[in-house]
């Protein structure tokens, strides 16, 4: 049974959309027990009327919530009484085996590092995005975490990225790419130019060097390797691009009588295509390399977006990821670390 203490009181659609996802994930995985970290009477109403299995969930109160407008570090160390400080200690005291919460990116990133604390070896846990792709997702590492990065960095990313998409995702031999304006090894600022021979010469991953920003969506790559600017900046226009494609398809189709009835033709193919390219669908953001799993949803997450992301942590425990992690850090060239 992997334990998952869910932050029932973070973000948008809470704590409704949290608990129905949570029922949602123990029907779905048997293997699924999950916490339900927050005010206890809010969560007990929304529990109530809901059909699910009494053994597999457990309240635990927490009065507090962080907002996401709080200064991440001045709430992690005044609300000690808070969901999300309480879950994440669950996760640092070994009650609980990994963490997800649809609140404050900062406190989640903040209370990631100090409180579950970093594994052995790795200097910086990047915030990893599954983001879709024409053939499927792709991973977007560090999509947040670390606008700053050294070259070292990004190897270990790239090294625990891969280890990530082919345990959790399931594809065998991922390829690695760092984001660049070209594809000559020679192109690139500093930072590239240094990460790019290091890659090279990393004897655990399947590197086949520069991808442009443009190449991304065609699936050239499974492991997007950046910092945290530039990967946040790609990610922002991901959606924002999606969410105008979408309304411009939809401003077509509704826009005269034959083109309403091209819609209905179209409407079961064009929402199996749209299920495809769901991140959501995989769950949300890990913060990798923590000494347990934590996971970010989106602050608007509903009910689907949280059920894959404690099935998402099934899996990943299953795998023992972490554990693969450090052996892979420790094949990594001493000049590389």
């Amino acid at each position: 049974m992997v334990k998952i203490a869910l932050d029932a009181m973070g973000g948008d659609n809470a704590p409704a959309e949290i608990v129905k996802g949570a029922v949602q994930a123990v029907a779905a995985d048997k293997d699924c027990f999950v916490y339900l970290v927050g005010k206890e009477d809010k969560i007990k109403e929304c529990l109530n009327g809901q059909q699910y299995d009494s053994s597999r969930i457990e309240i635990v109160n927490a009065d507090d919530v962080i907002e996401t407008g709080e200064p991440p570090v001045m709430a992690i160390r005044r609300k000690k009484e808070s969901s999300l400080v309480k879950a994440m200690y669950m996760v640092k005291n070994k009650e609980a085996d990994a963490f997800v919460s649809a609140g404050s990116s900062g406190a989640i990133l903040v209370g990631g590092q100090t409180i579950v604390g970093r594994l052995r070896g790795v200097d910086r846990p990047p915030m990893a995005a599954l983001i879709p792709t024409k053939d499927g997702v792709s991973l977007l590492v560090d999509s947040g975490a670390n606008v700053d990065a050294r070259a070292t960095m990004l190897v270990q990313w790239a090294v625990m990225g891969s280890i990530y998409m082919e345990n959790v995702v399931g594809i065998k031999n991922p390829r690695v790419a760092i984001v660049n304006v070209g594809l000559e090894e020679e192109k690139g600022n500093s930072l590239v130019k240094e990460t790019y021979p290091m890659l090279k010469e990393c004897p655990n991953i399947n590197f086949i060097g520069s991808i442009e920003a443009r190449e991304i969506p065609n699936s050239y790559a499974d492991i997007i390797v950046c910092d945290a600017f530039v990967g946040n900046c790609i990610l922002k226009l991901y959606e924002g691009e999606a969410k105008m494609i979408l309304g411009k398809i939809k401003g077509v189709m509704m826009s005269s009588l034959k083109t309403k009835i091209g819609a209905l033709l179209i409407k079961k193919s064009l929402k199996t295509q749209l299920k495809s390219m769901d991140a959501s669908e995989h769950g949300g953001a890990p913060l990798i390399g923590l000494n347990g799993l934590v996971v970010k949803t989106h602050g608007n997450a509903k009910a689907k977006e949280v059920k894959n992301s404690l099935i998402q942590c099934v899996t990943f425990t299953k795998m023992n990821i972490n554990d693969k992690i450090i052996e892979a850090l420790g094949q990594i060239p001493e000049q590389h670390n």
